[in-house]
C-alpha cells in the first residue's frame, strides 16, 4: 500500500472514499474493486488506521484468512485527505487525475461523505447519486419535510438548533430525540416530557455542542429493514431484515431476521417514499416501521446495511453484491432481474457490552456447521481494550452469524453458542 500515486503511474481507476475503516469496505469492497480488475485510491482523513486495519487483514490471509474473504486490490493507495471538505476531495482527485489519469468511479459507502462522493462524482462528469438525494436522506429534519411535501407520509417533528430551550416544539410524548444527521443511534433517545428532553438535550450538546437535533414523532411497531440496489433506471428491492432493539430509551439493535422477501405490501410503500426522495442509484439501507402493512420511515441510510449484515446478505442471496454496487458506479445497467437465492434464513446476533471496562476474555473467530446451520462469529473488539459504554453499537463485543434453512434449528444453534462460551468485562 502507497501513501499516494507517483507521476505516471497507471490510473487508479475507483476512488474510494473513506473515514475510519469498516468491515464493509475491507472484507467487501475492496476485494470486489480487486475481482473488477480496479485499482484503488483511498482518500481519507485516517490514513494510520486504514494502514492498521489492511496490513492487519493482509496478515490474517496469510494463514488461512478471513472466513469469506477475498483478497485486496494489487494496487491500493491511501492518500490522506479532508474528506469532509468536498471541495478538498475535488482538488485532491483533481490533482491525481493530473497526474495518473482521470477515475473510472467515485464511491463511499459512509453515511458522513455521501453527499461529498456525490458531489466529486457530477463534477468530473462521472455517475453518482444526486447530492441532493444524499443531502435529503442524512438530513433527517429535511427527510421528513420531503416525505410531507411528498403527501407520503407525515411524521411530527421538530428541529432543535445547538442553543435555547427546547420547550414548546409542539411534539406530542413520548417522542424521539437525535442528531439531525446523526448514525448508528447514536445519541438518540426515547423522551417522555419536558424534564427528560432538557436532560437529554444537555447531555447531548455537552458532547456535540454545535450539532442540530431533531425531535421527532414515536413509530412504534415491529422494526424492519428493506436493502434496496438500483441504477438510476430500475430499482431492486433485495431483502428485508427483521430487527430487535434493545428496551427504550435507547435503540441498539441486538439482532436481525433476514426474512424470506421483502414483505408486502410494506415494500412497495418504501419503495415509493425512496423514489419521492431520489433514492435510486447504488445501495441503500432503509428502516421502516410495520404498523399493520403501512410502513413508517425511521430514517434513509443511502449506502449499504453494516455491521456485517452486507457480508451476510451477499452469501444468503448468492448475489455478487459489491461487485454489483461498483458497476453501478462505473456506469453499468443493473440487470432487469436478479437471481437472487432465496430460503436460506440468517440470524445476526451481536454480543453487547453491559457495562465500560476492559474486556478480558472473548472468544475468537472461528466458523462451524453442526446440525444444518453454518455458524460464523467474528469478535469486534479487540481483548485488552478500555472503553467506556456507549449505548449504541459501539458497544458490541463480537457479531454471530447463523445461517441455515430452518428459523427453529437457527435459534437453538445461536443459544448454545452463546451458553458455550464467555465475555468478561472488568473494571
Amino acid at each position: 500500500m502507497n501513501e499516494a500515486a507517483p507521476p505516471n503511474d497507471t490510473c487508479a481507476g475507483l476512488i474510494l472514499l473513506a473515514r475510519n475503516p469498516t468491515d464493509s469496505v475491507t472484507e467487501g469492497f475492496l476485494p470486489a474493486a480487486a475481482r473488477l480488475g480496479l485499482a484503488v485510491a483511498l482518500l481519507t482523513d485516517q490514513p494510520d488506521a486504514h494502514r492498521e486495519a489492511y496490513g492487519r487483514y493482509a496478515r490474517e490471509r496469510g494463514g488461512d484468512g478471513p472466513p469469506g474473504g477475498g483478497a485486496l486490490p494489487g494496487r491500493l493507495d491511501i492518500v490522506p485527505c479532508d474528506v469532509p471538505d468536498f471541495r478538498a476531495v475535488i482538488a485532491r482527485i483533481g490533482a491525481l487525475a493530473g497526474r495518473v489519469g482521470p477515475p473510472a468511479a467515485v464511491f463511499t459507502n459512509s453515511d458522513h461523505l455521501q453527499a461529498q462522493a456525490a458531489l466529486a462524482a457530477d463534477y468530473f462528469g462521472l455517475p453518482g447519486k444526486d447530492w441532493r438525494a444524499a443531502l435529503r436522506t442524512k438530513n433527517k429534519a429535511e427527510l421528513r419535510r420531503a416525505l410531507t411535501a411528498a403527501g407520503l407520509d407525515t411524521v411530527r417533528s421538530a428541529e432543535l438548533p445547538p442553543e435555547g430551550d427546547p420547550a414548546g416544539h409542539g411534539v406530542p410524548y413520548p417522542c424521539v430525540l437525535k442528531p439531525r444527521e446523526g448514525v448508528a443511534s447514536e445519541d438518540v433517545f426515547l423522551v417522555a416530557n419536558d424534564a427528560e428532553l432538557a436532560a437529554r438535550c444537555h447531555e447531548i450538546r455537552a458532547r456535540r455542542p454545535d450539532a442540530p437535533l431533531v425531535l421527532e414523532e414515536y413509530l412504534d411497531g415491529t422494526l424492519h429493514t428493506l436493502e434496496t440496489l438500483g441504477d438510476g433506471h430500475t430499482l431492486h428491492p433485495l431483502a428485508s431484515f427483521r430487527t430487535d432493539v434493545s428496551p427504550p430509551p435507547h435503540f441498539i439493535e441486538e439482532r436481525l431476521h433476514l426474512l424470506p422477501e421483502p414483505p408486502r405490501p410494506a415494500t412497495d410503500e418504501v419503495l415509493a417514499h425512496l423514489r419521492a426522495l431520489g433514492v435510486g442509484f447504488g445501495a441503500c439501507h432503509t428502516e421502516y416501521v410495520d404498523q399493520g402493512g403501512r410502513a413508517r420511515i425511521i430514517e434513509v441510510n443511502y449506502r449499504a446495511i453494516g455491521d456485517r449484515c452486507d457480508l451476510a446478505l451477499a452469501e444468503a442471496l448468492d448475489l455478487p453484491l459489491f461487485e454489483l454496487v461498483l458497476r453501478v458506479h462505473l456506469g453499468e445497467r443493473l440487470p432487469r432481474t436478479l437471481a437472487a437465492r432465496r430460503g436460506v434464513r440468517v440470524r445476526m446476533e451481536y454480543v453487547c457490552a453491559d457495562r465500560a471496562g476492559t474486556l478480558k476474555a472473548a472468544p475468537d473467530a472461528r466458523v462451524r456447521e453442526a446440525g444444518g446451520v453454518r455458524l460464523d462469529y467474528r469478535p469486534l473488539r479487540e481483548t485488552g481494550e478500555r472503553h467506556p459504554l456507549y449505548r449504541t453499537n459501539r458497544d458490541f463485543l463480537g457479531v454471530l452469524r447463523a445461517a441455515g434453512p430452518d428459523e427453529g434449528r437457527i435459534d437453538a444453534a445461536v443459544r448454545e453458542f452463546l451458553a458455550a462460551h464467555r465475555w468478561e468485562i472488568v473494571p
